[in-house]
């Protein structure tokens, strides 16, 4: 993947999180900050979502540690280095287990 086309999918993951957060039913700010997403919950707990350019992932840092993404041109979706689980799962765990309440953002 070429620099150009992974700056495109990063920046169209990012939209489609803030989409989903507009959406959903439990209270989640966000702020979009040079290619950093930080989401902030009512308790004031964060989880921040950037892009690594060298490594060409996407990194998710939440209370419970860091998570590295690699796209996936096969399944068209971010999956973990480590043991393949999806994003938008891992996001959607981490923002329950910090907020205490179920999110389920829809992509």
């Amino acid at each position: 993947m070429t620099e150009s086309e992974f700056n495109q999918q990063i920046d169209s993951t990012l939209l489609q999180i803030e989409e989903a957060l507009d959406e959903c039913e439990v209270d989640i700010d966000y702020e979009n900050s040079a290619g950093i997403l930080t989401l902030e919950l009512e308790n004031g707990s964060q989880v921040i979502i950037n892009r690594q350019l060298a490594t060409q992932q996407l990194w998710v840092a939440a209370i419970d540690g860091g998570y590295h993404f690699d796209y996936s041109e096969n399944s068209q979706q971010w999956l973990q280095d480590r043991d393949g689980s999806e994003l938008f799962s891992i996001v959607n765990r981490v923002l329950s287990q910090q907020s205490g309440a179920h999110v389920e953002l829809s992509v």
